[in-house]
């Protein structure tokens, strides 16, 4: 009984390690119900099962936020919260990316849902990993935090003066999947929802080949790689508490693949979002200068001064994307 307990409330990256188990169990719990319940039949989702969907996502998120407030206090949940908002609206530009790598492959929407959902899969892995080696960069140098300020306030100057339509392109000259095509025996059609399937060779000899559908999947799960270095030093520059940025980065991913199937239609509307994002990023990065002048900038004023501007560029997006009337 004591070791249990000694188990339990024993120090990993500076939290409980039951509080580490209770999240994953609760992640493990969503994605179940998500694959094994909602979407067995690997039917089309529509944009209502999409947005109830996220919604419920985002509530369980939140709801977690509130049990962070309860075990680990106000400037630990309001730091959570601020995390989760930055990691989703940055995260905003990778559903058009994602859309984009739909279309180029001509996945039909049925088949969709299952990419997203291992994606999520490799982002829980490559998040851990990508945010152990930060905490561990910022535990033993402290000047990493000020190189993540100086990263921050340059991706921002550079997302304010770039152009509207800007965006990278991870398909034409994607060096990854034409390694993967030369490596894997990959079809050229799709067969249903399968990654691999066994076809015969030349000589009548059953071997597995890769289909398009795994191509798709590591074009995702390389977006979201590329979008999380922006993300992830974003949330550091919020909180150093390993459990706090895993935990909001995972949350808002989670939420923002379930909404995927309402946004990609709308994501248009969102155009402007790109400059409210861009301060944000200005903000954060300032944050940790001025810190050595003033002192920490409170949570609830962080909080605060993100979702201004977010619901800023939001509103501004949709009021300079309505339809024209003739």
């Amino acid at each position: 009984m004591h070791t249990l307990q000694a188990v339990l409330f024993a120090d990993v990256l500076g939290t409980a390690t039951w509080l580490w188990l209770t999240f994953f169990a609760l992640v493990f719990a969503l994605l179940t119900f998500d694959l094994g319940v909602l979407h067995r039949g690997h039917r089309e989702i529509g944009i209502g099962a999409s947005l109830w969907l996220s919604a419920g996502y985002i509530s369980v998120g939140l709801c977690f936020g509130a049990w962070v407030w309860y075990q680990m206090g106000a400037t630990s949940a309001l730091e959570y919260y601020t995390g989760f908002l930055i990691e989703k609206s940055l995260s905003m530009d990778n559903v058009f990316i994602m859309a984009m790598i739909f279309a180029f492959f001509g996945i039909p929407r049925r088949y969709q849902h299952d990419v997203l959902f291992w994606g999520i899969l490799g982002v829980i892995v490559l998040r851990a990993l990508m945010i152990g080696l930060g905490a561990a960069l910022l535990h033993h140098f402290e000047w990493v935090l000020h190189a993540f300020g100086v990263f921050l306030l340059a991706t921002g100057v550079k997302m304010l003066l770039s152009p509207l339509d800007d965006s990278p392109d991870l398909l034409a000259r994607n060096p990854l999947v034409l390694l993967l095509r030369r490596r894997l025996r990959v079809t050229e059609q799709l067969h249903e929802h399968h990654f691999f399937v066994r076809l015969p060779d030349a000589a009548g000899r059953p071997r597995r080949h890769a289909t398009p559908l795994l191509l798709v999947l590591v074009l995702i799960e390389l977006a979201d790689l590329l979008f999380a270095v922006d993300s992830i030093p974003a949330i550091f520059a919020i909180t150093q508490d390993p459990f706090i940025v895993y935990t909001s980065n995972i949350f808002a991913v989670l939420g923002l693949r379930a909404l995927y199937f309402a946004l990609a239609a709308m994501i248009h509307r969102f155009a402007y979002l790109k400059y409210a994002l861009a301060l944000v990023l200005v903000f954060i990065g300032a944050k940790i200068f001025l810190a050595g002048l003033f002192g920490k900038i409170p949570a609830p004023l962080s909080l605060a001064v993100t979702l201004a501007l977010l619901t800023g560029g939001v509103l501004f997006s949709l009021y300079k994307t309505r339809p024209r009337r003739d």
